[in-house]
């Protein structure tokens, strides 16, 4: 499949979109409900598994939410999330990512996240292992690295062929 280019900011909205809209609740009947606007079948299956296994947890919501999420990062959900997705200006692909507990309201998100392919786990760390709500760029990266997150590169043959055409 062909990847088309595009601005780097629509990549961007496209996955923090995805982070934000994949949430979990509870319904007026007591069963959990997994909302996913986008058409990431794979996404919302791993977010509602990962829901139905630990729905007694204190955590479960929040981990389907990421789950689903990296989920659709791996996979490379449309090309604009994740690695391999839609290139900046210099050609890079850069990843932003948030998560937000309706429990307590706590947030934890990355933008500009460079070399690291888990940008919504890396949003989690922030929300679980910090006092900010928000790190980016080279911040952002470097909290990654000292949380234990792997660098690797985010381009693929694709996003680099998107890239030179643009």
């Amino acid at each position: 499949m062909a990847m088309e280019p595009m601005n780097a900011m629509r990549g961007a909205t496209s996955y923090l979109l995805l982070c934000l809209i994949s949430v979990l609740a509870i319904s007026t009947y007591g069963s959990p409900v997994v909302v996913n606007t986008w058409p990431f079948v794979d996404a919302t299956s791993e977010a509602w598994r990962l829901l139905l296994e630990s729905a007694d947890s204190d955590s479960a919501a929040l981990n389907a939410v990421e789950q689903g999420c990296s989920k659709c990062e791996n996979d490379q959900c449309d090309f604009t999330v994740g690695y391999g997705g839609s290139p900046d200006e210099d050609g890079e692909t850069t990843l932003d990512a948030m998560i937000m507990s309706g429990k307590d309201m706590h947030v934890g998100s990355v933008c500009d996240l460079r070399h690291v392919k888990d940008a919504i786990s890396t949003a989690r760390l922030v929300m679980d292992h910090s006092t900010h709500t928000t790190l980016s760029g080279l911040q952002a990266t470097a909290f990654a690295q000292e949380m234990g997150m792997m660098l690797t590169n985010l381009s693929t043959p694709a996003s680099s062929s998107a890239f030179y055409s643009w």
